[in-house]
């Protein structure tokens, strides 16, 4: 039976007869606060609904016909296998149809239906999502943010007092939760940092305006809108309704998903996107804006979950629950906002010596930005990761580059507050001295981890190496060995020797622990 409050054109169609197709009865509906979503079985049919909240605009027919159609242009570049077209739909007497001629009454967005256990949201509950989803995430997004489109226009969303909009209207809809599920404190240092940042770091938002970080982004890009399609993740529902909201940094959209994976507990999933994202985009700068993107995040996941208290229709129990909800993101907000002293952890070994499985490990454990020196080598040098380097990149004067890159990046974020891992063979002592006199000047604390394994472990090693971005290969290891330098008296105090062939958590304890 359909809901006789519903709009006639609705009612019909939660009816099988309505569509050119097979229907899987009965069609479910599901009503968000702006649509009407129809499932019929092997097609979604999603209708918006005439309403105006400000930030977004349904109220008339055309209004309505636009944003279908940009919704689908839109959501083509992040899952096109399931976004199909924007169908009219026509009346005659009191039937609804599609398919017929004259002045179209209303437009429908048809879509592929998926299972909804194919819901990223739906893996992470059922226990199916695991490091190697959340890594080809990582590729995914980067590669998304790769194609979408910017311009002077979309670029000047990115200067501060566009940027500081949606923050102060944040705090403006959420003074009355204060007391509720949010505390007098939290408000305060939440906003005390936003308003510092924006202040401070005017020089930041230029330059990820000129170097073209602003872009045309997804703006809502959390586990509930990445879905597994045919062995395919896609990205989908993305903002189509507010400029502003998806003309955006793309740290903005990176922040959502790493906020959302730690609310749901799992840190060490969200280092390992952050870490996948930034090694393929090259773009470690943009790590400096991320902490406030962070807290914005969880503070609009709050502020939307705190609405549903003053809603008279939402029932006692679900409102309890909600206050729960909200308050735990008004923390996580409030969390990020909290500056930490970073460290260095500078790695060291030949090739093959277990340097970036380590590295990883560690990352996952202590939150930390890993950085090898393969992808920064071939980011300067303008090669694909997975494309293996020529001659011309392994030059003294590119290792120099590269060397160079690999510690001002370190010692930028580790200055910000992030423990780094810098990820290279560093088999030279002007290398190790570069880092420690440069973390020594800034008071950065620094640590230097040496990888060891037998010989022939590394050859073993080496000669099985496949689908990874390092292009050593195992002739190189004898001349590695020999070219070595031994650690000088004053690098002793930084250094843990570690074998990669005894398990690693023990050994590093209490690296994690400090």
């Amino acid at each position: 039976m359909s809901d006789t409050s519903l709009p006639a054109l609705i009612q019909q169609m939660q009816q099988p007869g309505f569509y050119p197709h097979p229907c899987q009865e009965p069609i479910q509906l599901i009503q968000t606060h702006c649509s009407y979503v129809l499932l019929t079985g092997d097609y979604v049919y999603k209708l918006k609904k005439p309403v105006d909240f400000g930030f977004l605009n349904y109220s008339t027919l055309d209004l309505r016909r636009h944003f279908c159609h940009e919704e689908l242009r839109l959501n083509q570049r992040g899952a096109a296998e399931l976004y199909l077209e924007v169908l009219p739909i026509y009346q005659s007497n009191e039937q609804y149809q599609f398919g017929a001629t004259g002045d179209a009454v209303e437009y429908a967005l048809k879509m592929r239906q998926f299972p909804d256990d194919g819901l990223f949201s739906t893996m992470f509950e059922s226990g199916k999502i695991n490091e190697s989803y959340i890594e080809d995430l990582g590729r995914v997004v980067a590669r998304y943010h790769g194609k979408t489109e910017t311009s002077d226009y979309i670029s000047s969303f990115g200067t501060v007092p566009k940027v500081r909009e949606a923050f102060d209207q944040n705090y403006e809809q959420t003074v009355n939760y204060i007391g509720g599920p949010q505390t007098q404190q939290q408000f305060d240092e939440t906003q005390q940092y936003t308003n510092k940042f924006f202040a401070e770091r005017n020089e930041l938002f230029q330059s990820r305006m000129k170097n073209n970080f602003i872009r045309e982004c997804h703006g809502d890009l959390h586990m509930r809108n990445i879905c597994l399609w045919h062995n395919q993740i896609l990205l989908f529902d993305c903002i189509e309704f507010n400029e502003p909201f998806r003309f955006v940094d793309v740290m903005y959209d990176v922040a959502f998903t790493v906020m959302d994976l730690e609310a749901r507990g799992r840190k060490d999933l969200a280092n390992i996107f952050l870490n996948t994202y930034v090694e393929q985009t090259g773009d470690w700068e943009g790590l400096q804006i991320l902490p406030l993107y962070l807290s914005r995040q969880a503070y609009v996941r709050a502020k939307v979950t705190s609405f549903l208290l003053d809603d008279p229709g939402v029932p006692t129990a679900v409102k309890q629950e909600s206050a729960k909800t909200a308050a735990a993101y008004y923390t996580q907000a409030w969390e990020y906002t909290h500056s930490s002293t970073g460290r260095l952890i500078l790695m060291s070994g030949v090739s093959g010596s277990g340097k970036s499985t380590t590295a990883r490990y560690l990352a996952k454990q202590i939150g930390a930005i890993h950085l090898r020196s393969d992808a920064v080598r071939k980011h300067l040098g303008g090669v694909e990761l997975y494309e293996r380097g020529s001659s011309e990149l392994y030059t003294p004067e590119m290792t120099a580059k590269t060397y160079a890159r690999l510690v001002d990046l370190g010692v930028m974020l580790a200055n910000q507050g992030f423990d780094v891992i810098l990820d290279a063979k560093y088999d030279r002592v002007n290398l190790r001295s570069d880092a420690i006199n440069k973390a020594t000047e800034k008071g950065i604390s620094l640590q230097i981890i040496q990888c060891t394994a037998p010989v022939e472990v590394l050859n073993e090693r080496l000669s099985n190496r496949s689908g990874d971005i390092a292009d050593a290969t195992v002739d190189l290891l004898s001349s590695q060995l020999q070219s070595s330098e031994a650690f000088t008296a004053s690098e002793k105090s930084y250094i843990k020797i570690l074998d990669t062939t005894q398990p690693l958590a023990s050994q590093l304890d209490d690296v994690i622990r400090q």
